[in-house]
């Protein structure tokens, strides 16, 4: 491998040790366009020198608002190629988001995929104090074509006095973070932050994981760094069409592997187990043995030889369709952006289909720890071996502060800001509550700000109980809430379609959401779960009442960030009326 300084040293890199015909492709329509090592320089190339063209110089910020696709990749590397720094958009942001980041960031310019973003960012453009040119992926009236933007590129103008002018600590992006509160702030990272993060983090990947599937928004950090570090080892990207499409593109692909989030896990599991409990006689008590088996499974290396003799025999009857419905080659998958359930993880493994969870924030680029495919960099229920050029300490009220090159270098034009989560010994206040073993492993337990203390005194984490809650089948979104309260409650969106099914089953009449949710069966269903669920907890934590909710949380409503975190204070004053019925002649303190 070559040195990589710059984050474009990794386009050279490919070129002498990977250059293959199939570096990255996308699908449109059905139909997958792909890009060989030589196309894919080309394109950033000409894309460079037409921004070059348009003015854009070194210290200028590109927007970009797109889903994934190769055009993503080839405007991110042709922008840092001319010093400037990509701002990633993400396509649900809100105008007020959109116009703030806008004005902040300062923006010169924007690449758009289609029609629809367009219309959308249209009236946040015009309310700006500058012009800004446009320009579309696809043909949309009143921007610039891509096609004919990338032409203004095509002589051959020496672009290597201009990169050299361009160094490891200059900016590379600018990231504005959705937060749960307040406007975004604009995080800036530099090319050695994110490259340190890739070097630290690559090892993990076996030679044999060389074609990867990507879903995940690049507009998120997770995913960009991810891809970024594919590209470093020469592994092909394939961006699915759409969420809707996905299941269909990997069986397509057959990829190695993929980032993912526990979300997106948690359903494929949910579908298998509908599809185990629709199943008749041997076979479905076949299915239900092999997935009990699966739940019990350890770390590799603690398993029994009697467990690894039912085990094989579970993989060869149930667990191989659950790999081929993922493609039949998967090595690994990532997951990260929340607390992944440590039952899934275990009963995945179980079923030959590694998943690695990290932890980190865009303020880290992103990884701070993440699990390993061998024994000694495994360890169920944690995220994983802190990166061995992160440090990480507890601090006394519990907080994870690390200190490391990945350490983003600040806030846009917010130094209050910056100061506030970076201490004078240059430590990051992570705001995440957690425990670090002997050996590295980090355990996160919640969010610092997110618990909450009831009026006995008694504080709750709020994430330990939602990430036990989401265990249910009957549960699609749960926020535990009671600051200041005797107890603490639940407000629960039912899972639908599962709830349907149970209703049909027990003979209850569906008619909307609005009304099955206070039907007296239904709620005495979900008391029996809650119930359920509340084993293991300490009674000051357990769950005393619940409110169930007819509509899922979104992000367009504002209920949820772009990474679908929940925005607490939003959904807690959408519910207000709801909760002061659960309180009901209690005094808030």
């Amino acid at each position: 491998m070559m040195e990589i300084k710059r984050m474009f040293d990794i386009l050279e890199n490919y070129k002498h040790n990977f250059s293959k015909n199939e570096m990255v492709s996308g699908k449109f329509k059905g139909q997958w366009q792909t890009y060989s090592t030589d196309e894919f320089v080309h394109n950033v190339d000409s894309l460079s020198r037409a921004l070059l063209k348009s003015g854009i110089k070194k210290g200028d910020k590109v927007a970009i608002m797109s889903a994934n696709r190769p055009e993503w990749n080839f405007c991110d590397f042709g922008v840092m190629q001319v010093g400037a720094a990509i701002v990633p958009l993400y396509p649900t942001l809100s105008r007020q988001d959109l116009n703030h980041i806008l004005t902040d960031a300062g923006v010169q310019l924007i690449f758009v995929s289609n029609a629809e973003l367009y219309k959308k960012l249209e009236k946040c453009i015009s309310a700006l104090s500058t012009s800004v040119e446009v320009i579309s992926f696809d043909d949309v009236p009143g921007t610039t074509a891509w096609s004919d933007f990338l032409k203004k590129g095509d002589a051959e103008d020496d672009l290597e006095e201009i990169k050299s002018q361009i160094d490891e600590e200059d900016l590379l992006t600018l990231i504005y973070t959705s937060g749960t509160t307040g406007k975004p702030k604009g995080v800036c990272l530099s090319h050695r932050n994110i490259i340190s993060n890739i070097l630290a983090s690559r090892d993990l990947f076996p030679d044999e994981y060389q074609k990867a599937i990507s879903f995940l928004p690049l507009s998120h950090v997770f995913e960009r760094m991810v891809v970024y570090m594919y590209f470093s080892l020469g592994i092909s990207v394939y961006y699915a069409e759409s969420m809707d499409t996905i299941i269909d593109d990997i069986k397509e692909v057959k990829p190695d592997g993929f980032t993912t989030v526990p979300r997106v896990l948690e359903k494929v599991y949910d579908a298998i187990y509908a599809k185990g409990k629709a199943l008749t006689g041997i076979k479905k008590s076949i299915f239900f043995w092999a997935l009990n088996l699966g739940l019990r499974y350890k770390e590799p290396g603690k398993n029994s030889a009697l467990y690894n003799i039912q085990l094989a025999l579970a993989r060869k009857l149930v667990f191989k369709k659950w790999q081929e419905a993922l493609g039949g080659n998967i090595v690994a998958l990532i997951s990260g952006g929340a607390a992944l359930q440590e039952r899934l993880t275990r009963v995945f493994w179980a079923a030959g289909i590694p998943v690695l969870e990290g932890y980190g924030l865009t303020e880290t680029s992103p990884v701070i720890a993440v699990n390993g495919l061998k024994a000694d960099q495994i360890r169920f229920g944690t995220v994983g071996k802190v990166l061995s050029n992160v440090k990480v300490k507890i601090a006394e009220d519990g907080e994870v502060l690390c200190k490391g090159p990945s350490i983003f270098m600040s806030y846009y034009k917010n130094e209050e800001a910056t100061a506030e989560i970076i201490d004078e010994n240059g430590y990051l206040h992570t705001g995440d509550i957690g425990e670090l073993s002997k050996d590295g492993f980090l355990k996160i337990t919640d969010r610092k700000k997110e618990m909450f203390k009831t009026s006995g005194g008694k504080y709750i984490a709020p994430q330990v109980l939602e990430n036990k809650f989401m265990e249910s089948l009957f549960i699609a979104q749960v926020m535990i809430v009671g600051e200041g309260r005797r107890f603490p409650s639940a407000l629960i969106v039912p899972a639908f379609e599962k709830l349907k099914s149970w209703c049909k089953i027990k003979g209850i009449e569906w008619q909307s959401a609005e009304e099955i949710i206070k039907n007296p069966q239904v709620i005495d269903k979900y008391q029996r779960e809650i119930d359920r669920l509340n084993k293991g907890f300490g009674h000051w934590e357990q769950i005393k009442k619940f409110i169930l909710l007819p509509n899922e949380w979104t992000i367009d409503a504002g209920e949820l960030t772009p990474k679908l975190s929940l925005r607490r204070k939003i959904i807690l004053n959408n519910h207000a009326t709801e909760l002061d019925s659960i309180y009901e002649g209690e005094t808030k303190k």
